[in-house]
């Protein structure tokens, strides 16, 4: 690799060619603030926050985009960086609504911290028209308040380049600029898959979820309620963040303990329906496998990836599978069989779901997720609004004892928790169906060739003479490519597993925000999964089809997989909605 040695405010420093002087920095540990920067996402040297002083140059340079040369002189601190960087910040507040005693992003929040870094304070340095927006509610998942907006564009730039779906940009020009989609309709009006992923990278407020907080705390309090509460594989990958706990931390044990704390009848895991997905799942593959149904199967976990097939690849809904999600599958389960067994009322009756997914809020509302006559899933919450509760509730997470999920809802398999993982769905649907075709043990559970987190992932596994080939993808742009591929006749599959969000659910909308720094320069959703699988290697049980609470399920109520009772409770249709609606 041909190297650049250039100097850093003094400093000797060796970086490969083609390096940019934000990347040469980081390599002598010297940390340029940026707001607009993602790498690899949105490089456009827009923000002017990262500026440095080059020796010989005119001016100051965006180091995001500068390209470093030989024998190149960076100053990164000088007087007339820091001023030029403390003048930005003076403009952006100047068009920006400073209510951060009452926003969600406070203590959390880039813009608060580099003000607070250069000692910038709430005054209004520039006076003069402010721009006044009306806050864009019409989505199910997110609120977008163009009023805290700082153009920075990550959120327009994550939504076209990695999500390929481009419902937002930049609208007008110059000081009347601001983010917005076309014909400045709202965001519930457009394409949009409710994936979450600009709520991820946004710097401020602007871009938040709708919080369904304030309601699940009157339902607890509410004497005629039985409120149970359900958590997703991934939750437990990311919630220790939110506390400052190293980003990797196992949070199951913590989790449930918060969750009893806070009031809940019941604390369950989201892992047991995983299980029951399974089942039910590879029941159908096998089915459409030997009777010439449709293929490939593609998979339904991720709402985010089902609502884009819809929109844009509507011809491909009979591909999907029918089973609901593990959150669907456990509120229908959980509002027939489990209330017919304990005597309670559907009706009173209140199940809580935490997701690492913003497009769990629009799950709850489609047609056919009713299977007891009510909403199957009545309240679907983020790993960020669960945090927020815990902290309201004044619980000291990091003081709390490791408990377990209570049973029978609560018992899950190594396969079932790495769901939150992209690969795991598959994984997880192999060791299932294998064992199944063949009726032999698998020697070996790990699936490793589907595992990662590359954007698009094939394998071919031979199963009692039978050639099965697979294709894992995470990241809506890559399922893009890749259907466009099987549409074409490029590629060809039996099953093909589709997460909406890049890395899988552990990477989804809903989960902690770090900021620009942590997401540049740390591989989150490696460590995330890592937690998954573990767990999964650390389990007794890894097999779906041997968990006991899952054949007593099908043994007392559901028959067996494929069912037309399971059918009735733990599958539904979906809709050709084309780009609009």
């Amino acid at each position: 690799m041909d190297m650049v040695n250039i100097k850093i405010n003094g400093v000797a420093v060796s970086a490969p060619k083609g390096s940019t002087i934000l990347e040469a920095a980081r390599l002598a540990a010297i940390e340029i603030p940026t707001l607009c920067f993602l790498k690899e996402i949105n490089e456009i040297g827009a923000c002017r926050i990262c500026v440095v002083e080059v020796k010989g140059a005119r001016s100051l340079v965006a180091s995001c985009v500068y390209p470093i040369f030989e024998g190149m002189e960076v100053f990164t601190n000088t007087p007339k960086v820091i001023e030029s960087r403390k003048q930005t910040l003076q403009l952006i507040l100047s068009n920006h609504d400073r209510k951060c005693l009452s926003c969600v992003r406070s203590g959390n929040c880039e813009l608060q911290k580099l003000c607070n870094d250069l000692g910038i304070e709430d005054e209004n340095y520039y006076e003069g028209t402010k721009n006044e927006y009306e806050i864009d509610t019409t989505a199910a998942h997110m609120i977008r308040d163009n009023n805290k907006c700082i153009l920075c564009r990550r959120c327009s730039a994550i939504c076209e380049k990695t999500q390929k779906i481009g419902v937002i940009g930049a609208n007008e020009r110059g000081f009347r600029t601001f983010i917005g989609s076309a014909f400045d309709m709202g965001l519930g009006e457009t394409s949009c898959v409710s994936c979450g992923q600009c709520i991820a990278v946004c710097p401020v407020g602007a871009l938040t979820e709708k919080d369904n907080t304030a309601e699940i705390f009157e339902a607890i309090a509410d004497p005629t309620k039985t409120v149970i509460v359900q958590t997703a594989p991934a939750v437990r990958a990311a919630l220790g963040e939110a506390f400052g706990m190293p980003i990797g931390t196992n949070a199951e044990g913590k989790m449930v303990a918060a969750l009893r704390r806070l009031g809940f009848d019941k604390v369950f895991d989201t892992d047991f329906a995983a299980d029951l997905t399974i089942m039910e799942e590879a029941h159908e593959f096998l089915d459409r496998v030997k009777n010439g149904g449709k293929l490939p199967l593609i998979t339904s976990c991720s709402p985010g990836w089902i609502k884009y097939c819809e929109h844009y690849f509507p011809d491909m809904t009979e591909n999907l599978s029918s089973c609901k999600s593990p959150m669907q599958m456990f509120g229908a389960t959980a509002k027939t069989y489990y209330a017919e067994k304990m005597g309670i009322d559907p009706k009173d009756m209140v199940v809580v779901a935490v997701m690492p997914c913003t497009a769990k809020k629009f799950e709850i509302g489609r047609d056919d997720m009713d299977a007891a006559g009510v909403a199957d899933v009545d309240f679907a919450i983020t790993t960020r609004e669960l945090a927020r509760m815990i902290d309201r509730a004044g619980i000291k997470y990091d003081r709390l004892p490791e408990e377990e999920f209570d049973n029978p809802l609560g018992i899950s398999t190594g396969a079932a928790v790495i769901f939150g993982a992209t690969g795991g769905v598959m994984e997880a649907a192999l060791r299932t169906a294998v064992e199944t075709l063949t009726g032999e043990t698998l020697p070996k559970l790990d699936f490793v060739e589907v595992r990662g987190t590359e954007g698009i992932k094939e394998a071919t596994y031979n199963v009692a003479g039978m050639d099965v080939k697979v294709a894992v993808v995470s990241g809506l742009g890559n399922a893009r490519e890749l259907l466009n591929k099987v549409k074409n006749g490029e590629a060809d599959y039996h099953f093909i597993e589709i997460m909406g969000c890049p890395g899988g659910c552990v990477n989804g909308g809903g989960q902690p925000q770090q900021p620009a720094y942590v997401r540049n320069t740390v591989d989150i959703k490696a460590l995330r999964a890592k937690v998954l699988y573990d767990l999964d290697a650390s389990m007794p049980v890894r097999k779906s089809h041997e968990n006991e609470a899952i054949k007593q399920l099908y043994a007392e109520y559901f028959g067996e997989p494929g069912s037309e009772k399971a059918h009735h409770i733990l599958h539904t249709t979906y809709v050709k909605r084309g780009l609009y609606k």
